[in-house]
């Protein structure tokens, strides 16, 4: 027997649930006791432990003492998990972990690529345990800052992981046991951090790693639809800039780096390397692109052998469907309140300018003052720049795209499905102002129009799980009878339909 096979053999595999789980607890211990007085002829934990182990006392760990470190304070969580990513797979891992977890006496943890524990549910008796040893939303969990475990190591080694027992660097974590699995960027590739089951040391079982794994898979999965669905809305919104080409080479590149759009098609590798400074992009062939900014991503195309006029800011509204609107100036967001964004939408529709009271009368009617119209339009000009925002008429100058404008294209050329799904809800929806309502109205029947007279039972069901069709009835009640009786979105749909008829 070699000496790499001898180590082998001293190391101490996973638990086995046909084992005694208690006798392999207490092994694990004896394995942990030997190792932290350096017995060199005991019994070894395996790699993965013994590795994350190194790591975590080369970070000074100390495993007879844990202080977990509160990295987000309470008061700041809320903001950070809307802000996260993982944000927006949240019902799945609940509907996946949660109610499981429950059942199981386990908790359920989402980290951030950091550790950071952002989520934490489950189990309300493990609460007050878990409490005690630090798992609280706030706090940290990479290796570095509390030594061997689930979230820690399956950020520090990209794979799924299973932690058990005394397989824990800190003794006060040793009546536990875990497991967690990374989740991608399905864009980007990178960990956008880990979803963990937590419970205590006599629940484990093989089968919680493989739960993880595929719960992260779905959540990697869902990930890549919304970013599929983006992508879409990006290309539509911008497909103008790459018609503006004539022809000539082209293509659409997302702020990440990936090409959604390209002319000549197959002529374009799947992503590019973005310059920190400069406007120029060689590809792998060897050909050199100019990098436009837009709004939102970017637009490649050859170099124009004629000298080029300085370029154009780039102006982007987004203001269809979102709780609050959207705003991104040269490719970076600008942060806006309900008033500015409608002075922003009637500025948009009127390319060639307003004046005060003009204004005043488009968003407040006749009682509108032509003062406070100003006063607003100052405030907005601070944050978006003087050469953008221009005075005598007041008017917008640079590259403008809009949702709203692609919805309202789209629809006049014929298109109603492309504008269907140009628009991710209704505009503006919070907004009282003549001049949006009117607009709002023109888009939603213009939708509805489109819709219902193609009669497709795909769209019709889309168009009722829009906001623009969600309540109503004569869409409900066409999509009710357009769909399948065993299409799965029928149920829901009908359901919706009866409780509107009964409301009626």
């Amino acid at each position: 027997m070699t000496s790499d096979q001898a180590d082998q053999a001293r190391r101490v595999r996973a638990p086995d649930p046909r084992a005694d789980l208690a006798a392999h607890a207490d092994l694990l211990r004896r394995v942990y006791d030997a190792a932290m007085s350096e017995d060199a002829a005991g019994l070894r934990p395996r790699s993965l432990v013994s590795d994350s182990w190194q790591r975590s006392l080369a970070a000074r760990v100390d495993p007879e003492r844990l202080r977990p470190q509160v990295r987000v304070p309470e008061s700041d969580l809320l903001g950070v998990r809307e802000a996260h990513p993982l944000n927006e797979v949240l019902p799945l891992l609940r509907s996946t972990l949660v109610s499981i977890a429950d059942e199981a006496m386990h908790i359920m943890i989402v980290t951030d690529a950091d550790g950071v524990i952002l989520w934490r549910e489950g189990a309300s008796s493990l609460l007050g345990p878990a409490d005690a040893v630090g798992l609280v939303a706030g706090s940290t969990w990479a290796e570095e800052a509390a030594g061997t475990n689930a979230m820690g190591t399956t950020i520090a080694v990209d794979a799924p992981v299973q932690i058990h027992s005394a397989e824990h660097l800190v003794r006060t974590l040793h009546a536990w046991t875990c497991a967690a699995a990374p989740v991608h960027d399905p864009d980007t590739g990178t960990i956008l951090g880990a979803i963990d089951i937590t419970g205590p040391m006599h629940t484990v079982h093989p089968a919680m790693t493989q739960l993880v794994a595929a719960t992260a898979q779905l959540a990697e999965n869902q990930l890549r639809v919304r970013m599929a669905i983006a992508d879409e809305r990006l290309r539509v919104r911008n497909m103008p800039h790459l018609a503006s080409l004539r022809g000539r080479p082209g293509a659409l590149v997302t702020p990440t780096g990936r090409i959604i759009a390209g002319e000549p098609y197959g002529t374009w590798p799947e992503r590019v390397t973005l310059p920190a400074d400069g406007d120029r992009v060689c590809l792998d062939d060897g050909r050199e692109m100019v990098v436009e900014r837009l709004a939102e991503g970017f637009l490649l195309h050859a170099p124009r052998k004629a000298p080029r006029a300085a370029p154009r800011r780039a102006l982007a509204l987004q203001v269809m469907g979102a709780h609050h609107p959207r705003v991104v100036l040269d490719g970076k967001p600008v942060p806006v309140t309900l008033r500015p964004a409608e002075l922003l939408v009637a500025l948009a529709l009127h390319p060639e300018g307003l004046t005060a009271e003009q204004l005043a009368l488009l968003l407040y009617g006749e009682e509108g003052n032509p003062t406070t119209v100003r006063g607003e339009v100052h405030r907005l000009r601070l944050l978006l720049g003087a050469d953008v925002l221009r005075t005598r008429p007041y008017r917008l100058d640079g590259t403008v795209d809009t949702d709203f404008g692609t919805v309202r294209r789209l629809l006049r050329a014929g298109q109603p499905a492309e504008a269907l799904r140009a628009a991710s809800g209704r505009l503006l929806p919070r907004s009282d102002a003549p001049e949006i309502r009117e607009l709002r109205d023109e888009l939603e029947a213009g939708l509805r129009r489109g819709v219902l007279h193609g009669g497709d039972a795909d769209l019709l069901a889309e168009l009722a799980c829009h906001p623009v069709g969600r309540e109503d009835l004569e869409v409900l009640e066409r999509a009710v009878a357009a769909l399948p009786p065993d299409d799965p979105r029928r149920p829901e749909i009908a359901a919706r339909c009866a409780r509107l008829l009964a409301d009626g």
